[in-house]
């Protein structure tokens, strides 16, 4: 069995070299770009090195196997580039062209930190306020956390909380609402020192969307829609899935079922933390918020979106970000001076100049967003396949072409090295698990044994139900993990998802008392590029009679 790597949440994560894999299987030949869309004539005002870009997005579509592209370009204000490549879906001849929606997923966190801002230009909050000022309820599992956390804190992924803690609270969609998912957080460990450990999470923006609502009185989604959508004229914009309708002209998600047969997926909500990752835009709305980024807040009509001060802060470094080794030599150049993270947006530089970016993942979508305030530039690229490849290929082709224009790499190629190594990595894991297993061994006990409700703290009832013989789990609260588990070795499984897309068969191992019975669960990805988001090693389910017996 070869398990083919996907590494989809480094790009949310924002790892500066972050790469995913392409499915290793063929699909059919992609069509040709669809026509510019708000840039008729980018061609004269695009560098030299852009004036191959039609060609070089054929070989990305191609070798990363992504169905469609959206692409932008912003220049001293202007709109140099908005354009699609490829197909909105598979098998269908819908092109992409600069209105075509794609979930921005992680590229919305930028939106809820300038709520707040906003919000605290208005006198309304004070980005150095408690929490629990303006939630009374909220708690962390640490009560000196829940006293000191400040509005900022919820912004800067240094909260102690480990990499995707909580996560599976609200991913895959989940019946919880933002405030069953926030009043969980009281249960979720905290594994790393207050401010002292740069950890990216999700859950914290959940909180961010509530304090939002209590301070101003509306839904998060109606407050992005009226303070933000409507001054900066993102007129196509929306927030989460549910508002889409049918004829509208949106990007289907794709992802490598099994690792490697790309297939749409079904559209996905994130309905109870839409501040982490709910919108859904254009790159046509995109390259004008990229515009007033890059003006400081100021929008066409010259009225501020947000000041000055909030600004700078957003874009100020609150937490430092280590800096890793690049996974192939030829990322090497790419290494940065300085790693951080601000208010909502990762921050590094690149030949001499900073960078003020993101990036998002979603089932299905992946993209990145990049300014380059000191030359008053802005790329955003939005994909609908799971691969940070592509977009990170896209990203360098342009900034070179502004910034290095001497320099020419051809950065699919690259990209497509390193994919193929982290293909082999993830062969290499599987075929170690392989080897250290005990295959003669049995389980201790008849599927019966296992059967159980067992009960994590934080997350809820996990259910393993004896089905004529066959074990059976589901988490009760997330409708898309159910799956079979079949015995790896002694008291080990596979869980293997009937979703095939999740791409996140996990082990669950299972602990004896005693008397022979279990007393607790455990789980662990299977693949090391599941979806950190997967957090299934967080987990401490017990059988809910030994729970009820400790209560």
């Amino acid at each position: 069995m070869s398990q083919r790597p996907l590494s989809l949440r480094l790009a949310v994560c924002g790892a500066l070299f972050a790469f995913a894999a392409a499915a290793s299987a063929q699909t059919a030949p992609l069509p040709p770009a669809a026509p510019p869309g708000a840039s008729a004539n980018a061609a004269t005002v695009l560098p030299a090195q852009l004036q191959d870009f039609d060609a070089y997005m054929a070989d990305t579509l191609k070798t990363f196997k992504v169905p469609g592209i959206a692409v932008a370009i912003v220049k001293d204000g202007k709109v140099v580039l908005a354009r699609g490549y490829g197909v909105r879906e598979l098998g269908r001849p819908d092109k992409v062209d600069a209105d075509t929606l794609f979930a921005i997923a992680s590229n919305t966190k930028a939106f809820t930190a300038a709520a707040l801002q906003m919000l605290a230009d208005q006198g309304k909050l004070d980005m150095d306020g408690r929490v629990i000022d303006y939630l009374p309820w909220f708690r962390m599992s640490d009560p000196y956390v829940t006293h000191e956390m400040r509005i900022r804190d919820l912004l800067a992924h240094r909260s102690g909380l480990s990499l995707g803690a909580g996560d599976l609270l609200y991913w895959p969609p989940t019946s919880y609402t933002t405030e069953d998912v926030v009043k969980r957080l009281a249960d979720v460990p905290i594994r790393n020192s207050f401010r002292g450990h740069y950890a990216y999470d999700n859950i914290l923006f959940a909180v961010a969307t509530l304090v939002i609502e209590k301070v101003s009185g509306q839904r998060y989604a109606d407050f992005i829609r009226q303070h933000i959508f409507q001054p900066v004229g993102m007129d196509e914009s929306l927030i989460d899935m549910t508002y889409l309708r049918p004829g509208m002209d949106v990007a289907t998600g794709h992802a490598p079922y099994n690792f490697k047969d790309v297939k749409p997926v079904p559209p996905m909500a994130w309905l109870n933390d839409p501040g982490a990752g709910g919108i859904y835009a254009s790159v046509n709305d995109l390259a004008k918020w990229m515009n007033v980024q890059l003006a400081g807040g100021q929008l066409p009509d010259g009225k501020p979106l947000f000041s000055e001060k909030s600004h700078r802060e957003m874009w100020s470094m609150l937490t430092p970000i280590p800096i890793g080794k690049p996974p192939i030599p030829e990322l090497a150049q790419l290494t940065p001076q300085f790693s951080g993270y601000g208010e909502g947006w990762f921050l590094s530089d690149y030949t001499g100049q900073k960078l003020v970016w993101h990036t998002g993942g979603w089932p299905g979508f992946v993209s990145r967003l990049t300014l380059v305030p000191g030359q008053h530039l802005g790329v955003v690229v939005l994909t609908n396949q799971q691969s940070g490849a592509a977009f990170n290929a896209i990203t360098y082709r342009v900034l070179d072409a502004y910034l290095n224009p001497a320099h020419k790499t051809d950065w699919v190629a690259v990209y497509d090295k390193a994919v193929k190594k982290g293909e082999a990595h993830a062969d290499d894991s599987w075929a170690k698990h392989e080897a250290a297993r005990d295959k003669h061994s049995k389980p201790s006990l008849p599927p019966a044994g296992y059967a159980c409700t067992y009960r994590d703290p934080w997350y809820g009832d996990i259910v393993v139900s004896d089905e004529g013989g066959k074990l059976r789990l589901r988490f009760s609260k997330t409708k898309q993990l159910v799956g079979t588990m079949t015995p790896w070795q002694h008291d080990t499984f596979i869980v293997r998802w009937d979703d095939r897309s999740l791409n996140a068969d996990a082990f669950v191992n299972f602990a004896l008392d005693d008397d022979g019975h279990v007393r607790a669960m455990r789980m662990q990805p299977v693949s090391p590029l599941t979806d950190f988001s997967f957090d299934f090693q967080d987990l401490r389910p017990m059988p809910v009679k030994t729970v009820t017996e400790m209560d």
